[in-house]
């Protein structure tokens, strides 16, 4: 739906906490450009790749979900990168919004699918940014780095065209498929995720996680050689 943007999409909250000192400094330094758009890809580009994919270490507490939490770790997985994207978005004056979706992942680690004991990913994240009167999607989840370990095609942002995760790999192999839209948020939905994190996920999300002490770099790495 093409609702028109409001103060909702423009303010800070506690998870897109796009007037954190942090990440207003990261919006001044990186929206950078001649109008909106090419401030919003310059941005795009930004948290796209300084900040590594990590789907190994989830935090579904506040503190781990909120935007800022990407900049201290220097990772994250594709939430709370998405209410980064979000947030320097906000901060620097453009229109921002949360969208998830359920995607079925062809290329996972063997470790993350046996944790997982499935191959769909629930909850994954985007942001949605208001550029030339329309919402515009921007996945800004694998950094470049990790996409040429993997064999995958970088998403690109144009600010024109929704950048959403290519269906196959550069050699063709299945890749991510969309299997059901969750729809878009002014602000993250926290509590959803984390019943429905702990609902699917049972063996994922205890205590013991086994992912806690595994490197996903590590893993990308011995199963692409």
């Amino acid at each position: 739906m093409n609702t028109l943007p409001s103060a909702a999409t423009l303010a800070p909250t506690a998870l897109i906490d796009s007037d954190h000192p942090g990440v207003v400094a990261f919006a001044r330094q990186h929206a950078q450009g001649r109008d909106d758009r090419e401030r919003a890809v310059a941005l795009y580009l930004a948290v796209r790749d300084q900040f590594r994919y990590d789907p190994y270490r989830i935090d579904l507490s506040p503190e781990g979900m909120r935007a800022s939490s990407v900049l201290a770790q220097g990772s994250g997985w594709c939430v709370p990168k998405a209410a980064l994207m979000a947030a320097v978005c906000r901060a620097a004056g453009l229109h921002a919004r949360l969208g998830y979706a359920d995607v079925r992942n062809h290329l996972s680690t063997e470790r993350l699918r046996q944790t997982m004991q499935t191959d769909v990913f629930i909850w994954h994240g985007y942001a949605d940014i208001w550029l030339g009167g329309q919402w515009v999607k921007a996945t800004p989840a694998f950094n470049i780095e990790l996409c040429d370990k993997f064999g995958l095609l970088p998403l690109a942002f144009d600010g024109l065209n929704d950048s959403i995760y290519h269906p196959f790999d550069k050699a063709g192999n299945r890749h991510m498929e969309y299997v059901n839209q969750r729809g878009t948020f002014d602000d993250m939905p926290l509590a959803q995720i984390v019943q429905d994190f702990k609902t699917v996920y049972s063996g994922w999300m205890a205590e013991n996680d086994p992912l806690q002490n595994a490197s996903f770099e590590q893993d990308v790495q011995r199963e692409t050689l």
